[in-house]
């Protein structure tokens, strides 16, 4: 019979020789690996194909040369970062029915995954910002959201969430996961891999729920709170057909804010002990990959100017694809 001595040797060993991970990913649903592989391959092509469209859309007409569609346009660009980051791992795990994963690659992809999100909760807010600007105060609006403030916003979202979780993803890998090297998830994310690590991690998962309010909660607070004051300058103004208007410009941000923050704080905010493997999964789905697919549906069909930028984009491509023939 093994004593503690023995036992804690080898434990000691178990985290000295893990070099790997294994994502489980779909593994408990063998027969939809394949169906799952096409879904995803078909999900992730559309992001790509149809946020590059909107970035294109963006630069090249003139009608859309204002911040707000300055914004939009990196917001797409990030999301084709942010699916980029889980994706295609994912898409090669489905393929070779394996799932080892480095710990350098789970601990690069978790970097990654958490300083996109980050990005995505303050640019977010500040597209808020500018629709709170456009609608509260419109005659000064040119000045307040010169070209050098947009840029500003942009790179403070970009720039802010790097050095934070540079340092979250070393605390998370300096734990000793000495239980298991199997990860029941779909890509490197905090709350599964805290799940696996032995000794207390009571420090960790403060320091999870500190940076969650941080990128989470202030950013969607600041959106609450440019909301309320843009739905109360709307309801003031007497003609229905302006408020309409004024509500078209907000619908399609405000629909992508309540789908990202509502799946992301469930996850990182909920106590992990109150949270299933297949919940987690499940919401993960969610705010990496069902919402960056919904996004520019969202925003093309509820607005007018990209869906005229585009039919002037496809008839120029039609002129161009005749003048060859």
């Amino acid at each position: 019979m093994p004593t503690g001595e023995d036992q804690f040797k080898t434990e000691k060993s178990n985290v000295s020789t893990l070099i790997e991970f294994i994502l489980l990913g779909f593994s408990d649903v063998p027969s939809l690996q394949w169906t799952l592989f096409m879904i995803f391959l078909f999900m992730y092509l559309g992001i790509l194909i149809c946020n590059s469209i909107i970035i294109l859309l963006a630069k090249t007409d003139p009608a859309l040369q204002t911040p707000m569609y300055f914004f939009l346009s990196n917001f797409s660009f990030l999301e084709v970062c942010y699916v980029t980051a889980t994706i295609p791992r994912m898409l090669m795990d489905l393929y070779t029915l394996k799932g080892n994963i480095s710990l350098l690659a789970c601990a690069t992809q978790m970097y990654f995954v958490l300083m996109l999100g980050g990005t995505e909760c303050l640019l977010l807010a500040a597209m808020a910002y500018d629709r709170y600007v456009a609608i509260c105060k419109p005659l000064q609006y040119s000045l307040l959201m010169k070209d050098k403030v947009c840029l500003q916003l942009v790179a403070t979202s970009w720039i802010s969430g790097i050095p934070v979780e540079i340092g979250q993803t070393y605390q998370i890998f300096s734990l000793h996961f000495c239980a298991s090297n199997k990860i029941d998830h779909f890509f490197c994310d905090i709350p599964p891999l805290l799940k696996l690590a032995c000794g207390d991690t009571f420090v960790n998962t403060v320091a999870v729920y500190v940076v969650a309010v941080m990128f989470v909660m202030v950013p969607f607070l600041l959106i609450l709170v440019s909301y309320v004051k843009i739905i109360c300058n709307i309801m003031k103004l007497s003609s229905s057909k302006g408020r309409a208007k004024a509500f078209s410009t907000c619908s399609s941000h405000l629909i992508v804010v309540i789908l990202f923050y509502g799946t992301a704080s469930i996850t990182y905010l909920q106590p992990k002990s109150n949270q299933s493997e297949k919940m987690g999964k499940l919401l993960s789905l969610f705010y990496t990959i069902l919402i960056p697919a919904l996004n520019p549906v969202i925003y093309t069909l509820r607005n007018k100017d990209i869906m005229m930028a585009l039919r002037k984009l496809w008839n120029k491509l039609l002129t161009w694809w005749k003048s060859l023939i």
